[in-house]
């Protein structure tokens, strides 16, 4: 077998070091103007991943209601009525449109209306339940697998929940009646939770003040509750028609699935002057979706929000309007000293490449690879466009859209270039080691993931936040997997941008990837390096990698099992207590 050795063991030692003492944007809080005034049906955040402790499962949460106080009472927070929330997945790119559909409706009941308490005497009011329904032909019809599904009660605080004059239990005990088999085989919760999302929105709304200058950083979301919706459920039902019931290989493209959540209401909402609830009726219409995180709140602009919103991915990846905010993306102007990169100084470490192998531009406005377009060098690689047509290199002036748009839109396939550095001999189109392939070219933004790709245990000292940057840096410098170009498991291969994991820190890897990272994994080195040297690990790259927004983990621990989100917050708990 053929070796390669490409960086100098000094260099491996340095870069090892610093990720490793390295600490680790609300992802859809409120991204919207018109979503932001209906927080019952505002997404937060979709996860999709292995399931750690029963790998055989594939979990996605979506979770909704963001910036819920634990002591928003009177009238607490819950999922509301007359809206669809669905989790929609998408297995097999020659067919348009969603395989699977899961969808949940609540119902809400005052069990004790005449006392101004949530809870009192063994009864709740707002006490939810729920419907859910599945759809396996991509929604031209539904089964009922869960009907009456419990919805705990929020976590008000102990008198409210352990005394005799409340419900006279434990919180953990309503979380575990609330845990459901369904008649499909999914194991689902649907309830309050910790929010899961962790970020300095202070900061990071500060005009990119993150880290921050002057000041400790704060995760902004700490002591907030959202409401979750977890399925777990069996890899078999998500396979696509076809697929073999084991993957040919930890990176079987016949095991990539698509991901997004919606909320969606009645168009029309008629007020009465009783002071009873609103009439709903007319045609459904989607008013919040979500795949990728950070997608609408810091790449779409506040003009095109709710426009976004209104879109499936399908309508997505046909709609041209929206992806110049991709090929060209805000974010990278405030990375680049030529243009306003003095203006946040605290990105000062992300910087684009602007002569990537003193040959190729990245900057917002300029060609990146498209010079080389039709050429011999790019035959046989996901950029001619005999392979992949002209996806990925649409057109001039568009630079990122052989990183940051496939990202988002299509999912990455192992095929050259889209592979690590590692054994390409300086060349980055050249074929190296494979370390991602989900690609499912036929939606536009979602959370893709490879369900053949192993799990990395979250007690393994390799297990990282960084995700699959992680898995890139191993890839490069590692020489557990860097002396050879075959195909292995790399740890953290099944984290963000592969799925997302629940402690994936997706503000700081969508940040270095907006500062061209996976350009560097596959070759395209920072503009420190001299092309040809043999160490690619410059200054450049070390500030990328070791950047941070000051805020790298949730405010509680993860559950070790479903539904592993952390228990809500209490309306009279805080963390000193």
């Amino acid at each position: 077998m053929k070796r390669f050795r490409p960086f100098k063991a000094a260099a491996l030692s340095l870069l090892l070091a610093l990720l490793a003492g390295s600490s680790l944007l609300a992802s859809s809080h409120r991204e919207a103007p018109l979503i932001a005034n209906d927080p019952l049906a505002d997404n937060t955040d979709v996860y999709a991943f292995r399931s750690p402790d029963d790998p055989n499962t594939i979990t996605i949460i979506a979770n909704y209601i963001p910036a819920e106080l634990p002591h928003g009472g009177p009238n607490y927070y819950t999922f509301g009525e007359n809206i669809r929330y669905e989790i929609h997945i998408d297995n097999d790119a020659s067919l348009p449109g969603d395989e699977i559909i899961y969808r949940f409706t609540f119902n809400k009941v005052n069990e004790g209306p005449a006392t101004f308490f949530n809870i009192r005497l063994g009864q709740q009011n707002l006490k939810a339940t729920y419907t859910m329904e599945r759809s396996m032909n991509g929604g031209m019809s539904f089964e009922t697998l869960i009907s009456g599904g419990i919805v705990p009660p929020p976590n008000i605080g102990p008198r409210s929940i352990e005394s005799g004059v409340g419900l006279g239990t434990v919180y953990q005990d309503l979380i575990e009646e609330a845990l459901i088999m369904s008649s499909g085989g999914e194991r689902v919760y649907c309830g309050p939770a910790d929010d899961p999302f962790f970020v300095d929105l202070g900061g990071i709304f500060d005009l990119g003040n993150a880290p921050r200058q002057n000041g400790a950083p704060r995760d902004g979301l700490a002591e907030y509750n959202v409401h979750s919706i977890a399925i777990q459920i069996p890899i078999s039902t998500l396979l696509k028609a076809g697929a073999p019931a084991q993957p040919e290989n930890i990176l079987d493209p016949n095991y990539v699935i698509g991901v997004w959540a919606s909320a969606s209401r009645r168009a029309v909402r008629t007020l009465r002057d009783d002071g009873a609830a609103p009439d709903d009726s007319g045609d459904w219409v989607q008013v919040s979706r979500l795949g990728m995180p950070l997608a609408n709140e810091a790449v779409i602009p506040i003009g095109m929000k709710d426009y976004w919103n209104s879109l499936t991915p399908y309508q997505e990846l046909e709609d041209t309007l929206l992806d110049k905010y991709f090929y060209n993306p805000e974010l990278a102007l405030y990375m680049d000293d030529d243009l306003f990169g003095a203006a946040v100084p605290a990105f000062a470490p992300l910087r684009i490449q602007r002569n990537a192998l003193q040959g190729f531009d990245f900057g917002n406005g300029q060609d990146g690879l498209y010079g080389l377009k039709g050429s011999a060098a790019v035959a046989g690689t996901a950029l001619d466009d005999a392979i992949f047509g002209a996806l990925l290199l649409p057109g001039p002036g568009q630079p990122r859209s052989v990183d940051l748009w496939p990202i988002f839109h299509t999912g990455v396939p192992n095929f050259p270039p889209y592979q690590l550095a590692t054994g390409k001999g300086g060349n980055p189109l050249a074929a190296g080691k494979p370390f991602v392939n989900n690609f499912l070219p036929n939606g536009g933004d979602m959370l893709r993931l490879n369900m053949a790709v192993p799990v990395t245990s979250r007690n393994d000292p390799a297990f990282s936040a960084s995700g699959l940057i992680q898995a890139a840096v191993l890839g490069l410098t590692d020489p557990a997997y860097n002396d050879n170009v075959e195909l292995e498991f790399i740890p953290n291969m099944d984290g963000f941008p592969n799925g997302r994991r629940l402690e994936d820190d997706v503000t700081r890897i969508e940040l270095q990837a907006v500062a061209g990272v996976a350009l560097a994994a596959i070759g395209l080195w920072y503009d420190d390096y001299t092309a040809g040297d043999p160490n690619p690990v410059t200054q450049d790259l070390l500030d990328v990698l070791t950047y941070s927004t000051g805020v790298g983990q949730n405010d509680k621990a993860f559950k070790q099992s479903f539904p592993y989100v952390a228990t809500p917050w209490s309306g009279t708990e805080t963390d000193e207590e």
